[in-house]
């Protein structure tokens, strides 16, 4: 059995990280949505409704505003997190392809 990297196997990690890599960018398009469903909510939010339907109305979408913006927030680590993944599956293709490990 031979540890032989060959271009066949760099070419395969090269075609992972550009997989891991649109992987990102479907990640960071569903926060794209999420900041447009969160800026209608904030909208809403901001309509004065004075009965106290209108206000448990309005507590609702605050809290659900709320937990939006740590959605995005975690989305936005795992959107990092997945695009150091993709660097680190290159420069690993990088590193084997010079003699490195």
């Amino acid at each position: 059995m031979s540890s032989a990297i060959t271009p066949a196997d760099l070419n395969q990690c090269a075609s992972r990280s550009y997989e891991v890599q649109l992987l990102a960018g479907r990640v960071e398009a569903g926060i794209t949505e999420i900041e447009a469903v969160h800026r209608r909510l904030s909208q809403l939010e901001l309509t004065s409704w004075e009965s106290p339907a209108g206000r448990a109305y309005r507590l609702s979408v605050g809290l659900q505003a709320a937990a939006l913006r740590r959605a995005m927030e975690q989305l936005n680590h795992a959107v990092a997190a997945v695009r150091h993944h993709a660097q680190n599956v290159a420069a690993w293709s990088t590193r084997t392809a010079a003699g490195g490990y």
